[in-house]
């Protein structure tokens, strides 16, 4: 199975949170906070949203961070996914 975004979304796999601190003190799972950083999986084929032309500006491979509460999380066999608008990623990581 694959995820095809429509629109102006973009499906999105976060990266793995760190286990560690930098001074070397091991995190349990729940202490650790999910990282705003993903990698792009898929993207929409933008065109026309809510009246308004949209053109995408991010590629599948892009590493991006995207705000916090944002869009919604699905689970698609072993992986899981974060599905957002275009307008909720604040930038690409270069």
């Amino acid at each position: 199975m694959k995820l095809v975004p429509l629109g102006d979304r973009v499906v999105l796999k976060q990266l793995v949170a760190e286990e560690t601190t930098k001074s070397g003190i091991v995190l349990p799972g729940q202490a650790q906070e999910k990282p705003q950083q993903a990698e792009v999986v898929a993207v929409g084929p933008g065109g026309i949203v809510d009246g308004k032309e949209v053109k995408m500006e991010v590629a599948v491979g892009d590493q991006v961070i995207y705000s916090k509460y944002a869009g919604t999380e699905v689970k698609l066999g072993q992986e899981e996914y974060i599905i957002v608008k275009q307008n909720d990623i604040l930038a690409v990581v270069k």
